[in-house]
């Protein structure tokens, strides 16, 4: 029997989102139905109800999220009723080119559920990075889903769904952080934030958080950062390089996505640093480098996917980390709302009042 629930929708762009109800229906083979317990507003479902993703309208948003397992569908092995999931946006298939290669972080063939959730007039819906969890249950390949400690609370668990776990990942698992590095951290929200988090558990010695908004630095110093730089007052390529002895940093994450930023991310790294782009860019972007300094300075230019994060792996150790007082997921949770406050939430992303406003079911 499918289920009849309420979700959030975002049916054009820059319209503001509406409450409706949403048809799910029973999972068919290798899939899952999940009662979502809390969803985190992450910027990239704005970038949905703004048309910076595609035109696929209309969207179901939310895809930052944990709950449990309610149904599974024919075929589904290691899940079943009960378990306490997280969610994640790529589902590897073990089979392509990269996963047979062993790294499946890279997966070419990532994969969803394959029935539609609906409108109650039968409108397919197209669920934000193939999840679309800003609703009371929804529908998602088995493989979307990560069983990691019900200890955990949902609010917090959800976060490693997308934007904690990508600015973890990102100075982790892409940028290779270890212990006495210099990181510099340009872009100190949510993904800025967590990425300073991922430097300081890797050993870092230096975080240098840098951003506009003095009050964005200031949380940027709870989650680890040693030094911060305004960078309306100063040069932050300048900064950056006086406070690592004139060389730059090891390592810069850029997690803005604007060119201006990736330059001064990619000239404020050290000779044979490394550069990782995190942050969202939209399609008309355009980057411009002296091709000369790409190659004179050496060093990588790297871009993060999801953290180049391996759910298996990476979400049951982190929320092993936090259960243990090891890693302070809870600072990202600014505020938890209902699901009719979702595009009040998304001005107060806009504002940069909040990290993370938490949908709780």
């Amino acid at each position: 029997m499918p289920y009849e629930v309420q979700g959030v929708i975002a049916r054009g762009k820059g319209q503001e989102v509406s409450i409706e109800t949403v048809i799910v229906p029973d999972p068919g083979p290798g899939e899952a139905v999940v009662n979502v317990q809390a969803c985190g507003v992450c910027h990239t479902d704005l970038h949905y109800r703004e048309g910076g993703i595609n035109d696929e309208f209309p969207f179901l948003l939310g895809h930052e999220a944990a709950g449990t397992v309610e149904a599974v569908g024919e075929g589904v092995t290691g899940l079943e009723p009960g378990d306490f999931v997280i969610l994640n946006w790529r589902a590897v298939c073990g089979q392509c080119r990269a996963c047979l290669r062993g790294r499946p972080w890279y997966c070419f063939a990532t994969h969803n559920a394959t029935q539609k959730m609906t409108l109650a007039d039968g409108t397919e819906l197209s669920p934000a990075l193939g999840i679309g969890a800003f609703l009371e249950k929804t529908l998602v390949a088995a493989g979307q889903c990560t069983k990691v400690s019900a200890e955990a609370p949902a609010t917090v668990a959800g976060l490693l769904g997308c934007g904690v776990m990508a600015g973890i990942g990102a100075a982790i698992n892409t940028g290779g952080v270890t212990r006495g590095d210099t990181v510099a951290v340009i872009g100190c929200g949510g993904v800025g934030d967590a990425a300073i988090l991922g430097a300081s558990l890797a050993g870092a010695s230096k975080i240098i958080a840098v951003d506009l908004d003095d009050r964005k630095l200031e949380w940027a110093r709870g989650f680890g950062a040693t030094d911060v730089v305004n960078s309306g007052a100063s040069d932050p390529v300048e900064a950056i390089r006086d406070l690592t002895g004139g060389h730059g940093a090891d390592v810069v994450i850029e997690a803005v996505g604007r060119p201006e930023t990736y330059n001064q991310a990619f000239y404020a790294r050290d000779l044979a640093g490394t550069v990782v782009l995190v942050g969202v860019p939209t399609p008309e972007m355009r980057l411009e480098l002296p091709l000369l300094d790409v190659f004179g300075r050496g060093g990588s230019l790297k871009s993060s996917w999801y953290g180049d994060c391996l759910p298996s792996r990476d979400f049951p150790m982190l929320i092993d980390l936090f259960l243990q007082h090891r890693l302070p997921l809870d600072k990202f949770v600014t505020e938890t709302i209902a699901l009719d406050q979702v595009e009040e939430a998304f001005a107060k992303m806009h504002r940069g009042d909040v990290l993370r406003s938490v949908v709780v079911l």
